[in-house]
């Protein structure tokens, strides 16, 4: 991957959660190359999750460069930040984020509906919300049709993976997704995660505690190691 561009380059990066309060986050230089798939461990409070925030466009740093596919996230207003995550990054949050209202389908394919630039990649949105699911272990028409809130905390975290990974976003960001799976289908989820990630290209930025996942990825960071921050928690 040596020939490829970053994807993600931060330089200088501070944040903190508001004035007074000692910094969140301290972090010199971090770049991320295109299709890398890239493990960041760190203890709890570590500021994570907070990092995966930031490199989203959902919080905005204090000061310092936050370029994501060559556009600077600190110029961009909130609303511009919002656009650019729905076209180009789908995220795996640490609670889902899922709609409990909305079917199992509905959730998958609710993306497509705020970005037409990941609409226009997918012919059949229903259909491939299907094989997203089915690809993670999770099928069957019974529970597609069902609302989210019914399925168990693992199948509502793999719908959460099925809807970021739908229309193939050059970004996947992935915080703890496999917190709620036991051994056997944490592999297999990651195994499949991975080669979803490498059928369309997508860059994965995964986050865990759990340091016996790191093998499966091309480069491990711990956070510790590039955070000069001193966080007591986020």
């Amino acid at each position: 991957m040596q020939d490829r561009q970053n994807v993600i380059d931060i330089g200088r990066l501070q944040y903190r959660w508001r004035e007074g309060l000692p910094l969140v986050l301290d972090i010199d230089e971090l770049g991320i190359q295109r299709g890398e798939r890239v493990f960041i461990k760190g203890a709890s409070g570590s500021g994570k999750s907070t990092l995966l925030s930031l490199m989203a466009g959902v919080l905005s740093p204090e000061q310092g460069q936050l370029n994501i596919l060559g556009q600077e996230l600190t110029h961009m207003k909130g609303a511009q930040r919002d656009a650019f995550r729905a076209d180009h990054i789908g995220f795996v949050f640490q609670m889902f984020n899922l709609l409990p209202y909305l079917s199992v389908i509905d959730n998958v394919t609710l993306p497509l509906h705020f970005s037409a630039r990941k609409k226009s990649k997918v012919a059949q949105p229903e259909q491939e919300a299907e094989r997203l699911l089915a690809h993670l272990d999770l099928s069957g028409s019974g529970i597609l049709s069902r609302p989210v809130s019914e399925l168990s905390v693992g199948q509502q975290q793999r719908v959460a993976a099925a809807r970021a990974l739908i229309g193939s976003p050059e970004i996947l960001i992935a915080d703890e997704p496999t917190s709620a799976l036991d051994t056997d289908r944490r592999e297999a989820f990651i195994k499949l995660l991975l080669s979803e990630c490498d059928a369309s290209d997508t860059t994965l930025v995964f986050v865990s505690h759990d340091d016996s996942l790191r093998s499966y990825f091309d480069r491990s960071i711990a956070l510790g190691d590039i955070n000069l921050a001193s966080s007591q928690g986020e």
